[in-house]
């Protein structure tokens, strides 16, 4: 019997890799979006065409009852729940003084609290079935916090404190919880740097390049497997050794 997957965010980016690579891997996916509809379809519709198991679902996971929704049709459609991949998430540049009220609120809303409420309704499946993974994936200024940025760092900050707390909880219930913490990665949410900023974070890089969303998805498939079976709780860094 397949396995399922709920990826969040995983119509774009490095959501879509994630989505990808695990439909190849044969597993049963299901893609969230919010405001993503006509990427989110495009990718399903592609990865069915070549006869691989994925399906769209809508939801604004900062939202409860959304999310809870989310999970039960992954439940309903699939019959198990298997993998949970918390993606969805919001970054914005903006001065410390100019973050207003609702700016900061939206940050948590979306990178934090939906994270914890796709984890609170998938734990709950996960918790009846004795087994399960849950990979979250925060930022590597969630590790070391990045000028301009205090609220997006402070937001992935929250998600490592998440993650290591809620391994130490789910445990006992055979239930995995680890975090991918990305570096620079070439996607949409990047491609507003300018070339020289892009060029400056390549050479803070040891390994001299940026990440692809394919590394990411690497990564998050190694944590959801039986290879990592004896990992829980940790912050895998995929940042080319940009924070050492």
């Amino acid at each position: 019997m397949s396995k399922t997957v709920v990826v969040t965010g995983g119509s774009k980016g490095i959501g879509a890799a994630i989505s990808s690579l695990f439909a190849r891997e044969c597993y049963n996916v299901v893609v969230n979006y919010n405001t993503s509809e006509a990427e989110c379809y495009k990718l399903c519709d592609e990865l069915a065409e070549k006869g691989f198991s994925c399906k769209p679902f809508k939801a604004d996971i900062s939202k409860p009852d959304e999310a809870n929704a989310l999970i039960k049709f992954a439940v309903d459609t699939f019959g198990s729940l298997d993998v949970l991949i918390n993606n969805a998430g919001i970054a914005e540049f903006c001065l410390f003084t100019d973050i207003t009220d609702e700016q900061w609120d939206r940050m948590i809303s979306v990178n934090l609290t939906g994270t914890f409420n796709t984890c609170r309704a998938a734990a709950k499946e996960m918790i009846r079935n004795h087994s399960g993974s849950i990979i979250n994936i925060s930022s590597m200024w969630g590790i070391c916090g990045s000028s301009c940025e205090v609220h997006y760092s402070a937001s992935k900050s929250g998600v490592i404190g998440l993650t290591k707390a809620l391994a130490k909880e789910l445990g006992p219930s055979n239930i995995r919880v680890n975090c991918v913490a990305p570096g620079v990665i070439k996607t949409d949410m990047n491609a507003m740097l300018t070339p020289e900023t892009v060029n400056d974070l390549k050479n803070e890089t040891p390994l001299c390049r940026i990440g692809t969303p394919q590394d990411v998805a690497s990564a998050v498939l190694f944590l959801s497997s039986d290879k990592a079976s004896f990992i829980t709780g940790q912050i895998l860094g995929v940042d080319g050794g940009f924070v050492v």
